[in-house]
């Protein structure tokens, strides 16, 4: 078990760093990865509560190495993603689609990571050899008198891999074994919890890509161009994502405001679930089942989180992000908002009032309020805060806050984005300051 999980851990840590930005944005928001001999290989699990396991049998991962653990990991994480994007009832039915599925799935996964055959256990394949199975579709086509698509169009988008074996006389079905996904009702997939995860994990990916991450961008394009015509659903959601501006194009009528999306994801990860302690019945009995003890997980709001959003007024700040931020706060339950403005000083106010400013500018006085070192009209700031986002140009002397992964940085259009290059690093994102 401890050699299982030191592959699962370098091979994740491959991921971050190499081959797959989708991969590693997934399994970071998998809270539970268990080793267990309940599944013969691997499996990604999306439970009723919200939750997602990354369950492995610690034999298989050892009998692999490190090599062959990446290549199921990935595997396992583009059946989430496909789960979600291509999501039709029907098709999922389809025992034909779900060959169609593995053959895509195994061909991007040997591209990927630069290999020649799937990894072998015993001997065997441990999976779908998308080549075999194009061998295979070219013998049937042929007899047919039909005409075959040479391989590298044959696998070009998931749906026409599903197009191609549906003109067989014969489509081949995958043994139920090559798979734990492929078990009737085997590994849970709550389709809300997916919908979260994977898109979750596409929006950090594709932020990543806009952030000049060049891995990230090449496999958003290949993940887009493979999944082109798919659904409704996947195309709707890469417009809701504004994928689309990695090809250069854009939605019409719509615009996505990337340092929004940014902003959104981040606070969720910053205002963590309350105190209360309940029993989560469906992940409780999986577990169970595993032979785990049962757990109880920390959920909430049970008090309300505490964010202070500080503007800077030394200059001037865009009314537009000022609204928007002023909204998006509103729309947030449970959390309790402290509202700065400051330059040279720290000047609360509520929403609505006019603020004041026009000074030099200084982030550690925003520090030194809300870190309770300094007193505003008499007045110490008394509460812990969950995140401090703070708008401004980035222009004034660098500070290090008692607890930099709460703080997060807008900074407006031609600012310094120095927090970002910070040691430790804070979040930050360069904002659109026109109209939204």
């Amino acid at each position: 078990m401890a050699e299982a999980e030191r592959l699962k851990e370098a091979a994740l840590l491959d991921f971050g760093l190499t081959e797959s930005a989708v991969a590693s944005w997934l399994y970071a928001k998998c809270p539970h990865q268990i080793a267990t001999t309940a599944v013969d290989t691997a499996a990604v699990v999306a439970s009723g509560d919200g939750s997602v396991l990354l369950l492995y049998n610690p034999g298989f991962f050892v009998d692999l190495g490190l090599e062959g653990v990446k290549f199921v990991l990935f595997h396992e994480a583009r059946h989430v993603v496909h789960r979600h994007l291509l999501a039709e009832p029907a098709l999922r039915e389809d025992p034909v689609f779900t060959t169609a599925a593995e053959v895509a799935i195994n061909h991007v996964a040997l591209v990927r990571l630069r290999r020649d055959a799937l990894p072998l256990r015993d001997g065997r394949p441990t999976g779908v050899d998308p080549r075999e199975v194009h061998a295979a579709y070219e013998r049937d086509l042929t007899e047919q008198g039909l005409k075959p698509l040479p391989y590298e169009e044959f696998v070009e988008t998931d749906m026409g891999v599903y197009t191609e074996l549906k003109r067989m006389k014969h489509p081949p079905v995958p043994p139920l074994s090559l798979c734990v996904h492929l078990e009737a009702g085997g590994v849970p997939g709550d389709q809300g919890t997916v919908d979260a995860l994977v898109s979750s994990s596409l929006l950090n990916s594709l932020l990543a890509a806009r952030r000049g991450h060049t891995g990230a961008e090449r496999e958003l394009l290949d993940l887009m161009g493979r999944t082109e015509g798919a659904s409704e659903r996947a195309a709707r959601l890469w417009g809701q994502l504004g994928a689309g501006a990695l090809r250069g194009e854009t939605v019409r009528t719509r615009r996505v405001d990337w340092w929004q999306r940014w902003l959104v994801d981040v606070v969720a990860s910053k205002l963590r679930e309350g105190e209360r302690l309940v029993y989560p019945k469906k992940r409780g009995a999986l577990l169970a089942a595993l032979g785990h003890e049962p757990m109880l997980s920390r959920r909430g709001p049970v008090r309300d989180k505490v964010l202070v959003i500080a503007y800077d007024t030394s200059g001037s700040m865009p009314g537009s992000v000022i609204t928007w931020l002023t909204e998006l706060v509103g729309r947030i339950d449970g959390v309790e908002a402290h509202w700065l403005s400051f330059d040279g000083v720290v000047m609360p106010f509520v929403p609505g009032e006019r603020v004041y400013g026009g000074g030099g500018t200084s982030f550690q006085v925003v520090a030194d309020y809300v870190e309770g070192r300094t007193e505003v009209k008499g007045r110490r700031f008394e509460e812990r805060p969950d995140a401090v986002i703070v708008l401004t140009d980035g222009y004034a002397p660098h500070i290090t806050p008692q607890e930099p992964d709460t703080w997060i940085w807008l900074i407006t259009e031609g600012g310094d984005d120095w927090p970002d290059a910070h040691t430790p690093p804070m979040a930050c994102h360069r904002v659109t300051t026109g109209a939204t």
